[in-house]
């Protein structure tokens, strides 16, 4: 009978996930095919800021046929990575979910606690845009899906899905580094409102370039203090083979951050709850 009652709270969680996605999705469609001409305007920018976002590197590596001990086939694996990454970001996580402290900042987290649904939930569904954000992701699917072509990556058994698996951490760890410093909004909300926008454009400015040539020194303050490198370069590195890295690891810093930036994130809303919005006065105009 427990066990009944478990899977029906289950199945209903997965149901309202779903619904609360489907709406999203509608709605996000609506907001993109609007208008034809800003409907071109979005695809044709994205398409250009995807390129631009990893010209860069790819350049070098085409110029030295590789970066470090990456050849150029390798190197493009990491960009196609990295942009991956990126995407599931930008079409699961938009709409200030992703910059959290504008959220927070803004006071706008009165509308999430006033919803009937889990905190979890709303921060979850809430920012998935699969129209707007899904060029980003095709992005990274087109390069690294013609990067495996020139690779000769041997496909054992459970390759595929330890590259998910990572895809996920790796999505988990910019996520969290996020979330972690978009809790200081709770405490100072205009000067920290945008800390979570600068935290994650420091990620992206970093995702994509080779930890290879790095001093030890800075190689592990990009893997500990900033751990940019779980983002694209060590991830892709261990699903290529390429030096003693454990798979293990990535999944595990993962949860280590996530665990810092629930932490932080728990103690802001516990002193949200007392405080309340700073941003609005008595008839409700921000300040």
């Amino acid at each position: 009978m427990a066990g009944d009652l478990q899977r029906g709270g289950f199945a209903r969680t997965f149901g309202m996930l779903l619904l609360r996605w489907r709406i999203q999705a509608y709605m996000d469609l609506m907001w993109m095919t609007r208008d034809a001409k800003l409907c071109l305007i979005n695809v044709v920018s994205d398409v250009i800021l995807n390129l631009l976002g990893v010209m860069a590197v790819f350049l070098l590596a085409e110029r030295f046929d590789g970066i470090g001990v990456s050849t150029r086939e390798q190197t493009i694996f990491m960009l196609g990575y990295a942009a991956l990454v990126r995407g599931i970001l930008v079409a699961g996580f938009g709409y200030n979910i992703l910059q959290i402290s504008r959220r927070v900042g803004r006071g706008q987290m009165d509308h999430v606690l006033i919803q009937p649904q889990p905190i979890w939930m709303i921060l979850l569904t809430e920012g998935f845009m699969p129209f707007s954000g899904c060029l980003s992701l095709f992005t990274g699917i087109g390069i690294t899906a013609w990067s495996l072509t020139q690779l000769s990556i041997p496909f054992v058994a459970g390759w595929g899905f330890w590259f998910f698996g990572h895809l996920v951490a790796s999505t988990t760890i910019v996520l969290a580094i996020s979330f972690f410093w978009g809790s200081l909004a709770f405490w100072s909300p205009v000067g920290a409102e945008e800390i979570s926008s600068q935290a994650t454009r420091l990620i992206f400015q970093l995702k994509s370039f080779p930890l290879d040539g790095l001093g030890p020194l800075l190689q592990n303050v990009l893997l500990t203090v900033l751990p940019v490198g779980f983002v694209a370069w060590y991830p892709s590195q261990t699903l290529m083979g390429i030096g003693d890295h454990s798979l293990w690891m990535t999944p595990f810093v993962a949860i280590l951050v996530s665990l810092l930036a629930f932490v932080a994130f728990k103690k802001g809303l516990k002193h949200y709850e007392q405080t309340g919005s700073q941003r609005y006065v008595g008839w409700a105009h921000r300040s």
